[in-house]
């Protein structure tokens, strides 16, 4: 088939929140990001590519169904980048299940309270991936998990990883302590990372890139860890001091 301007349009438009939940669609862009969505459980609705795109990969038409051929000016109308690789495909987000603090096994859980930033939060769940971190929890107040740069952030990492959206995140801390979990809040002050010897089943806690973690949930923490200052930097990107913190924490894993 061949999409309308208005399908175009609509598609272009999953680049917004508003329409992503309403269409209950995301948007990726990139071949390797489109690879790994396809090799996941999540389902696509459409592939999209630019003629240029086939030119190169000959038999992609014959190893994908729902492919569409867009010129280049309407692919750019649906990129969010400046040069964009000719791939994008679209997904159908998934439903979350009321009961997901039920899905909770691991023993290391990373949390984010209101880490606003898209290209933090892609790669904090990208170096959740790296360290082998498989949960991941949203505050309600934190970058939308399919926002265009979260995903690019990520590299693909939100394919490999469950996320899930708390909409009360203390609510939710709270029952999940009941099962045995300690919170543990990375801040400017607190035990040094590098000398936190508990191996419990952990919640590690990242805050908002300017203010930190919310008092809501400080209140509510058991510990508090931070990575030791050696020069005149105010902070770490939060994205950065994530690294560090998961580092140390899955040495002995």
């Amino acid at each position: 088939m061949t999409l309308t301007k208005a399908q175009i349009k609509s598609i272009a438009n999953l680049g917004l929140k508003k329409f992503r939940n309403i269409e209950n669609k995301f948007l990726i862009e990139g071949e390797r990001a489109v690879r790994d969505g396809l090799n996941s459980d999540y389902n696509y609705e459409l592939i999209l590519v630019t003629k240029e795109y086939l030119d190169k990969n000959p038999n992609y038409l014959k190893e994908n169904k729902k492919v569409e051929i867009l010129n280049n000016n309407d692919f750019q109308k649906i990129s969010g980048t400046v040069n964009p690789q000719g791939i994008a495909a679209v997904f159908l987000k998934p439903v979350q299940n009321e009961n997901w603090m039920n899905e909770i096994k691991t023993d290391l859980v990373v949390c984010l309270d209101c880490v606003t930033d898209p290209g933090n939060v892609g790669t904090i769940i990208r170096n959740c991936d790296w360290f082998g971190i498989r949960e991941i929890i949203l505050g309600n107040s934190c970058a939308d998990l399919f926002n265009p740069k979260t995903i690019r952030a990520s590299m693909g990492a939100i394919f490999n990883t469950n996320v899930f959206k708390s909409n009360n995140l203390s609510e939710d801390l709270k029952n999940l302590k009941t099962k045995s979990y300690k919170i543990i809040s990375a801040t400017l002050e607190g035990k040094n990372i590098f000398d936190y010897k508990q191996r419990e089943k952990l919640i590690v806690i990242l805050g908002n890139e300017a203010n930190g973690i919310s008092n809501e949930i400080l209140n509510i923490s058991d510990e508090f860890v931070t990575i030791p200052k050696k020069g005149a930097a105010e902070s770490l990107n939060v994205a950065n001091a994530s690294a560090v913190i998961l580092a140390e924490l899955t040495k002995e894993m």
